[in-house]
C-alpha cells in the first residue's frame, strides 16, 4: 500500500496531468504535493481548493441520504471543477481517522482525460496509506 508521494507520483501518469496534492480539508494544509500549482503556489492552491472541498462536504445540500446506514465514508466522493485550460478533480478519501483528506489533481483540459481521472483517483485513494 503506497504513500502519500506514492500515491501522487501515480496520478501524474495520468495525461495531462500539471499537479497534483492530497489535501486536508479541515486546516487547508497540503500534505503532499507533486507538478505545479493551479495558483501561486501550492500552499495557497490547498488552502483555496479546502475552502470548496469543505463546503462540500459540510453543506446539507450535498449530504448522503438519511436512508443510508452511517459510515466513516465521506460526505462526497468527487468535486470537478472545470475552467477554460483545465479541469480540477477532487476525491475525497476514506481514512480511519476523521476522514478529512482528498486528493487535488489538476488536468490540461485540451490533453486530458476527466473520466480515465476519476476512476484513477478513486483507485489511488483506495490504496493510500497514512
Amino acid at each position: 500500500m503506497p504513500g502519500i508521494d506514492k500515491c501522487l507520483l501515480h496520478a501524474m501518469e495520468l495525461p495531462g496531468a500539471r499537479g497534483a496534492a492530497v489535501v486536508d480539508w479541515t486546516s487547508g494544509l497540503a500534505l503532499g504535493t507533486v507538478g505545479e500549482p493551479s495558483g501561486s503556489d501550492f500552499e495557497t492552491t490547498a488552502a483555496e481548493t479546502a475552502e470548496l472541498a469543505r463546503m462540500a462536504a459540510e453543506h446539507s445540500a450535498f449530504a448522503p441520504d438519511p436512508a443510508d446506514p452511517a459510515d466513516k465514508e465521506p460526505p462526497v466522493q468527487d468535486l470537478i471543477v472545470s475552467t477554460r485550460t483545465g479541469f480540477h478533480v477532487m476525491r475525497f478519501v476514506e481514512t480511519t481517522f476523521d476522514s478529512s483528506v482528498f486528493l487535488h489533481l489538476w488536468l490540461d483540459r485540451d490533453t486530458g482525460n476527466l473520466a480515465l481521472a476519476r476512476i484513477r483517483l478513486q483507485s489511488i485513494a483506495e490504496r493510500l496509506v497514512f
